[in-house]
């Protein structure tokens, strides 16, 4: 019997609820997949013409990847049907892609940053891009084999990280999750034993070093509500901060990214950029003053609300990242004038609307609700987030010592 390849979706959801997308290969009715690296919602699966619906906002690029890796494979059993018609559909699946011996760490890490263009994520692309050339740059080879990653080399590439290339302990951990994430996708292939695993206990420990979050309080909220005689670059740069913060730390990007369309029966609807999740929030009437300032710019229910993105070119996703980055130092640029004129002394970016709402809600919120407005996945993460900004307990037990 010959074998066959085919584009599905597979029905194992991960910890988010999201469906791998795979190629399966089968052969006399026994099946192997090959995961291509990326997941979807179940209601954005064509079933009927194994495609990636409209409805998903990388459909074009995934489709257009799923297609390519589906002709790999279709060749890769082309040209295995001279040799021996006995092999079963994991062995036909080694011998299309590389050789297990011939796989390196550069050949996955190149996978992940194409993943990540594909479904372009060209923030995170940006970086792990960086980080990528910093493993080069050190191991000065482009072959780097996984049996090579062990404790020694973590250790001494740790201390070039922070010593030759000046990174913060912090920065250099971050290259460490990169190389943890890539051998991880290794032993999942079999790429590599799991027993070299040169991480967690026992082996490399990646602890990042704790950091202050610190956030405006309700005052200082006010003062920046009414700060006085602004330039216009300056009342638009503090639109952008206030209504992220008035949907509880809203992400610059998809801030930017809100159309006219978007905002209907006293609510916000919108898919985020950074796990496609889909979030509807009533829009407080401060919120509501801003849209309003918009409005004589509206040109249709499918543009943009804000200028940054009326120009940009989404078929270019570096134009948009580029975009995104260029606007985002600008607002940083000028809040730092702004808060100089409401008389705060803090440090005010984008991100800290983020730390300025978990600062105000404090334990006032139950954590299951600030989750659902945070939109994180896990509870332990809001839980975890929210540590930063409770402090009634420990107020209370320091002064029930000291104030006698």
């Amino acid at each position: 019997m010959s074998a066959s390849a085919k584009i599905i979706l597979r029905k194992k959801p991960n910890t988010k609820g999201m469906f791998p997308l795979a190629i399966r290969i089968t052969k006399n009715r026994r099946s192997t997949y090959k995961h291509i690296g990326h997941y979807i919602d179940m209601e954005d699966w064509d079933e009927k013409n194994l495609r990636v619906k409209k409805s998903h906002p990388n459909a074009k690029s995934l489709n257009s990847l799923l297609s390519s890796k589906l002709t790999e494979v279709n060749k890769g059993l082309m040209n295995l049907q001279s040799e021996d018609g006995d092999v079963s559909a994991t062995q036909i699946k080694r011998n299309i892609y590389k050789p297990i011996s011939s796989l390196t760490f550069f050949d996955y890490a190149q996978e992940h940053l194409d993943a990540l263009e594909a479904d372009k994520k060209m923030n995170r692309y940006t970086t792990d891009s960086a980080l990528t050339t910093y493993i080069r740059d050190f191991h000065k080879s482009k072959e780097l084999r996984f049996q090579e990653i062990n404790l020694r080399f973590l250790k001494r590439f740790k201390t070039y990280l922070m010593g030759n290339r000046n990174l913060t302990e912090t920065s250099a951990l971050n290259v460490m999750v990169l190389i943890r994430l890539i051998y991880n996708r290794a032993i999942a292939d079999k790429v590599v034993s799991k027993d070299l695993y040169p991480f967690g206990k026992g082996s490399f420990k990646i602890k990042f070093p704790q950091t202050i979050k610190i956030g405006l309080n309700k005052k200082e909220i006010t003062q920046l509500e009414n700060v006085q005689n602004l330039s216009e670059v300056q009342r638009h740069a503090l639109n952008i901060w206030l209504f992220s913060f008035y949907f509880a730390g809203m992400r610059v990007s998809d801030v930017l990214f809100t159309k006219w369309s978007m905002v209907y029966d006293g609510r916000l609807n919108y898919r985020m950029s950074k796990n496609t999740k889909i979030v509807s929030l009533k829009i407080p009437q401060k919120a509501m003053i801003i849209l309003k300032y918009y409005e004589n710019n509206k040109n249709g229910a499918d543009d943009f609300i804000f200028p940054e993105m009326k120009k940009a070119d989404f078929s270019e996703a570096k134009d948009v990242y580029n975009k995104i980055k260029v606007a985002t130092s600008k607002f940083n640029k000028n809040l730092k004038s702004i808060v100089k004129k409401a008389g705060i002394n803090k440090k005010v970016t984008m991100h800290i609307a983020r730390h300025s709402f978990g600062n105000i809600a404090g334990d006032s919120i139950h954590p299951l609700m600030l989750q659902k407005l945070y939109r994180h996945s896990d509870l332990k993460t809001t839980i975890n987030y929210q540590a930063n900004f409770i402090h009634k307990e420990a107020d209370e037990a320091l002064d029930s010592v000291v104030n006698f």
